[in-house]
């Protein structure tokens, strides 16, 4: 099949863009599978294994896609009257969470069951690494530190509480993605001493702290549509030590037994193999504590055999198969009949 992937974005970031990351590993799995795809995307885009279209947003969409395109597969809301005069089978992923109510095609992928079912469809992928992008796991590595991977500016990602769980436990917290000072989404100064800030690394250095830490930090105050951060900290032998929001806990507890304890105490939320989910405070510190009962070799495992490129391209593949059939994949229009109460949520004492 010829497809046709478009974002209105540059490729590939040189950041932890989600919607970037997964349409880069998207087309080059669908180019090892012998299908044709192509990029239409913002110009100065690069790519090797497909050829690179400029995409102009000040131009109807329709003449801008190939006339020999089998399928045009979107990274983002495309306008509905670019839809309508596309002439062409499409799919969409949907990589937001909508904060009023709001109506989508019949044709939107979500990121996880849980970003779906919050938006009145079922049809999702759960995204998928494509491991040669993270180098070696060296799981016989010292381990002394913990860290919060992603966009810090961002609050539902709650670097704040990463950092406030750290000094709790008496821990450093190394923070990949953010700085101390930010302007970006108005002005935070974190003093703390116990986080250390990176900024946004290169491959090599986010892999080497990746590979020295005891676990991600993620306390996040939202719902969290899939959650990146998390896999690729899983990957690298990293438990997960956050909150039992939008899609944590389908990632982290969907394959264990919840019931299982390595120490005592309650968890309310999720507690499995790969890492514990609660609003607790307690209950998070207690789990921070206990880093070292979780296996590094489960955690890589799990990962390598849930959440890869090539299960995520042979999801999107059924989904295209459906759609060139002439069906949609939802039977309605999927819709969020109301806008979410809490656009960000709390933790407990």
């Amino acid at each position: 099949m010829k497809i046709l992937l478009v974002l209105n974005s540059r490729i590939p970031t040189q950041n932890y863009d989600d919607a970037e990351r997964v349409l880069w590993w998207q087309g080059r799995q669908l180019h090892e599978m012998g299908h044709t795809p192509l990029l239409l995307v913002k110009k100065n885009s690069k790519c090797a294994y497909a050829p690179v279209l400029v995409l102009n947003e000040k131009k109807p969409l329709a003449p801008q896609i190939p006339e020999d395109t089998d399928l045009v597969h979107f990274f983002y809301r495309p306008l509905q009257k670019d839809l309508a005069e596309l002439g062409k089978p499409y799919l969409i992923t949907n990589f937001d969470n909508s904060t009023t109510a709001d109506t989508f095609d019949p044709n939107t992928v979500f990121l996880s069951a849980n970003h779906a079912a919050r938006h009145g469809a079922s049809v999702f992928v759960h995204p998928g690494l494509d491991f040669r992008d993270y180098g070696d796991v060296l799981l016989d590595f010292p381990r002394n530190y913990f860290h919060f991977l992603g966009d810090a500016a961002w609050r539902g990602r709650n670097v704040r509480g990463a950092i406030d769980l750290a000094a709790r436990v008496g821990t450093r917290v190394h923070v990949i993605g953010g700085s101390r000072v930010n302007f970006r989404k108005g002005l935070r100064i974190t003093l703390s001493p116990s986080a250390r800030f990176h900024g946004v690394l290169n491959r090599e250095g986010r892999n080497m702290m990746l590979n020295g830490s005891r676990g991600l930090l993620f306390p996040i105050i939202w719902q969290e549509p899939f959650g990146l951060p998390v896999i690729e900290s899983l990957y690298f032998g990293c438990p997960v030590f956050g909150t039992p929001f939008g899609a944590l806990p389908e990632i982290l507890c969907r394959k264990t037994n919840t019931d299982h304890r390595k120490w005592t105490g309650q968890v309310d939320g999720c507690f499995s193999e790969f890492g514990c989910l609660s609003v607790k405070r307690t209950e998070l510190e207690d789990a921070i504590r206990h880093a070292n009962s979780f296996s590094p070799e489960r955690c890589t495992e799990y990962t390598k055999d849930s959440f890869s490129a090539e299960r995520m391209a042979r999801d999107y593949l059924r989904l295209y198969e459906q759609v060139l059939n002439g069906n949609h994949l939802h039977d309605h229009a999927p819709a969020m009949v109301e806008a979410p109460d809490n656009r960000f949520l709390r933790l407990e004492s």
